[in-house]
C-alpha cells in the first residue's frame, strides 16, 4: 500500500452533483479523511485543472487523495491512490488501491487483486442510481465479512447512517456535500 499516515474512516467522492460545494465539503471533513476524485463529466483539460484546484485544499487538510483513473495518471497527477472496478486494478505497492464492489464476485476479485480496501455499495438507496435495489444493512454486513481488506460503506451514507449500522469506514457524495 502507498505510504499514508492512517487509513481514513470517512471518504468524500466527487461527482457532477456536488462539484459546486466541494471546496466547502473538503474543508469541513475531519483532517486526514479520504477524497476520491472522479469528475467523469468534465473534458480532460478541465478535469485536470479541477483536480489540482481541489488537491491544494485536500492536501492542506492532510486528506488522502485517490483518483478514478489509471495508475499512470494517478502517479503523474500526484494522487495517493487509484479507484475502480477490481477488473481495472492490478497489483502494485506504490499506490493505494480502492476497488468498487456490489456483490460476492467483485469482493472476491478485489481480494485476489490485492486491493487495499473496497467500497461496497449501495448500502441504502442513492441519488446516483435511482430505483436500483440497495443491499440494506444486513446484506451489507453479510457481504462485507468476505472481504479480507477494509470495507467502506457507500450508497446513501451519512454520519447518522454510519452510526446506525455501526460501521467505521464510510463514503458519500451527497451525504458529505
Amino acid at each position: 500500500m502507498a505510504m499514508i499516515q492512517s487509513f481514513p474512516n470517512i471518504w468524500l467522492l466527487s461527482d457532477e452533483r456536488n462539484d459546486a460545494v466541494l471546496e466547502q465539503a473538503l474543508t469541513r471533513l475531519p483532517r486526514g479523511s479520504g477524497f476520491i476524485y472522479r469528475h467523469y463529466h468534465l473534458p480532460d483539460a478541465e478535469r485536470v485543472a479541477r483536480y489540482y484546484a481541489l488537491e491544494r485544499l485536500a492536501r492542506a487538510r492532510n486528506h488522502v487523495i485517490v483518483l478514478a483513473d489509471s495508475a499512470l495518471t494517478a502517479l503523474e497527477w500526484g494522487a495517493d491512490g487509484i479507484y475502480g472496478s477490481p477488473l481495472s486494478l492490478y497489483p502494485r505497492r506504490d499506490l493505494l488501491m480502492l476497488a468498487t464492489a456490489h456483490n460476492m464476485r467483485e469482493i472476491a476479485r478485489a481480494n485476489r487483486v490485492g486491493a487495499d480496501a473496497l467500497l461496497l455499495s449501495p448500502v441504502f438507496s442513492t441519488h446516483s442510481h435511482p430505483g436500483a435495489l440497495s443491499l440494506g444493512p444486513i446484506r451489507f454486513r453479510m457481504l462485507a465479512q468476505y472481504a479480507r481488506i477494509p470495507v467502506i460503506a457507500l450508497g446513501g451514507m451519512n454520519s447518522s447512517r454510519a452510526r446506525g449500522i455501526d460501521w467505521p469506514h464510510w463514503a458519500a457524495i451527497d451525504g458529505l456535500s
